[in-house]
This record gives C-alpha cells, structure tokens and sequence, in this order.
C-alpha cells in the first residue's frame, strides 16, 4: 500500500495567517485527508456520522475549500452562472442573491454576467462568457421577452434555468406563479368593496409585467368588473407618481400596483393630490420589498419567497430533483387598503 503523505504539525493550523488545510481538517475529525475529499465531492460511500465530524470540523476551522485547486483535480470548475440583464431592480437583485446563497450551500461559487444589451448579440456574447469560465450551469434572470426569444434561438452547451414561464425556453423552467399573485392583489381589493379598480402596471416587454396584467384582468373578469383603468409605468417611483396621477383622475377608487416602488410614487401622487390613502384610495403593491411596511401607510403587498425560488432553482439546475410546481405567492395585508367611503 502506498503511505498517506504526512499531515502537517498541528500547530500550523493555529499559526495566526495561516489558512486551514484538508490535513487540518482531517486531523481535528480524526479521518483520513481522503475522506475529507470525499465529503468536498459529496461521494455516497461517505456515512452520514462521519460526514457530521467532517462538516462540524470545517465550520470550527473556517476550512475554506480551494476551488481553483479542486476544479484541476475533477475537472469540474464548480462554477454556476448567472445571465442578468435587469439586476437594478428589486426582485432580479433579490433573485441573484437568493441563487448565490443556494449556490454556495452546495459548494458552488457564482459569476454573473450582465448583457450590455437586450439583442441578440449582447445575449450571446453573455452567455459565451459564462462558458469560457467553465460554469457548469446557467441561471437566466432576464425577464424581457425578446431576452427570451433569443435564448430561444441557440443552443447551450451546458444546462440551464430560466424563471420565467415560456414554454419555449430553457432546458427547465421554474415558475414563480405572478399569475396568481396579481389575482391575489385584485381579489383583496374586490372583496374590499371596490368596482373601480385600475392597475399600475409594469413595462410591457417584461414577462413578470405582462403576467401581473393578465391576472389583473383574470381576478376581474372573474367578478364581472371593469378592467379598462390600466396605466404602465418602467418600475420606478417617478413613473408611478405620473401613472397614478392618471389613474386617480380616472376615477379609480383602488389600485394594484405591479411594484412597490411605483406604489410608492402613487402615494405621492395621492398625497399630492389630497386624496387620502387608504380612505379615499386603496393601494396595493407587489414585491414586498424590505421599505413597503414602512411606507405611510404601511403597503398591503404580494410577498414573493425570493429565497426559496433561489434554492429551487440551484436544485433544479443541478439535476436534484424533477422540476418544482410553480412558487406562490402571498398577500400580506397592512393599512393601505380599506372598503370604499
């Protein structure tokens, strides 16, 4: 049998600047520097006992793994990438940090690659980017349709997820239902008593936009009401304070939001405009972004588990399970809506 290499003195691993190693970590579990290879490459023949001391070690010796080193050895880069387009907004943003903590939960480091456009070329150029740097997955985060209809027409040479709902798209697709979660928002202010209820609504080349409309529309068929008071705005305050100036003198007694930060503007269009929220006007946005309960009033909103979107998707890219029924949404209901005067 050839000899296991020698570990180092245990006193190295406390020497102040000096990062643990995997003898480190072996000696502290009491296993062989192997067997913490295999616990890093998630090998079955490792039990579930060992795995614990092996884990448990790492944590006390804050072993960080050398992925450049491990990726020469597997010849896998342990790398996922992430194509984004719209990460200024809340909810891309929100997404790319939920993948990144799923990513690093299992062991993978992510890049991100911005498209410095929206046509074809920038789309490939992004994409060609991610794989030169070995990634061995792609999370799609772009949520305009002619980003979509460029996936659509090339191939990948690695797998990928989108999380939008073309069924043209994507090797897998993970649902986050906005279908639903705009009826949520209009039942809420339907049950309420309101007949003239308008939307806020977001860019039309977006597909989360265009979803949130055709659940508005949906929750209001349903109910026999009217759906002509609907106003896009492009995400923003401003455009949500000049689309709600619109929708108030329209004579819209409600309104859903298809954000929190244009539902911001509508309240300083309403406010602007002395009329009372939510006495004289019932708001409700979308996202539930960290300010909404602090708004005045406090936004009822549509909550999105932006966090378990981002697990479900790293497990989808990874082949860990089937794809996953669509993520709901829900309403968390504050002081911005109330019955009609």
């Amino acid at each position: 049998m050839t000899p296991e290499p020698a570990s180092p003195p245990v006193g190295d691993a406390a020497r102040p600047g000096r990062a643990a190693s995997v003898f480190d970590v072996a000696k502290a579990a009491g296993v062989s520097h192997q067997t913490v290879s295999r616990v890093l490459n998630r090998h079955p023949s490792v039990r579930p006992a060992t795995r614990q001391k092996v884990l448990d070690a790492m944590r006390e010796l804050r072993y960080r793994p050398n992925l450049a080193a491990r990726a020469l050895v597997t010849s896998r880069s342990r790398i996922i990438g992430i194509l984004s387009t719209s990460s200024g907004e809340y909810g891309p943003a929100a997404t790319i940090s939920a993948v990144e903590a799923a990513a690093r939960g299992r062991g993978y480091s992510v890049t991100i690659a911005g498209a410095d456009g929206l046509d074809q070329t920038s789309i490939d150029e992004a994409i060609n980017h991610l794989v030169d740097l070995s990634a061995e997955g792609i999370v799609v985060i772009a949520p305009q349709s002619q980003v979509l209809a460029s996936l659509s027409r090339r191939s990948f040479d690695v797998p990928y997820v989108t999380l939008q709902t073309l069924s043209t798209v994507g090797d897998a697709e993970l649902d986050l239902d906005q279908v639903e979660g705009a009826r949520l928002a209009t039942a809420h202010l339907a049950d309420l008593g309101h007949r003239r209820i308008g939307h806020l609504a977001g860019p039309s080349d977006w597909v989360d936009a265009a979803s949130r409309v055709a659940g508005f529309r949906a929750e209001l068929a349903s109910r026999s009401l009217p759906d002509d008071l609907i106003v896009s705005g492009d995400w923003s305050a401003a455009s949500g304070y000049r689309a709600g100036r619109e929708l108030i003198a329209r004579g819209a007694t409600a309104v859903f939001s298809s954000n929190d930060q244009m539902a911001l503007g509508l309240l300083h269009a309403a406010s602007d405009a002395g009329v009372a929220v939510p006495a004289a006007l019932s708001v409700v946005g979308f996202d539930d972004t960290p300010e909404a309960e602090h708004y005045l009033p406090p936004l009822t909103t549509v909550r999105q588990d932006f966090a378990e979107s981002g697990r479900r998707c790293v497990a989808l890219l990874l082949g860990e399970h089937e794809p996953p029924p669509s993520v709901l949404p829900t309403l968390v209901v504050r002081a911005s809506a109330a019955p009609p005067a």
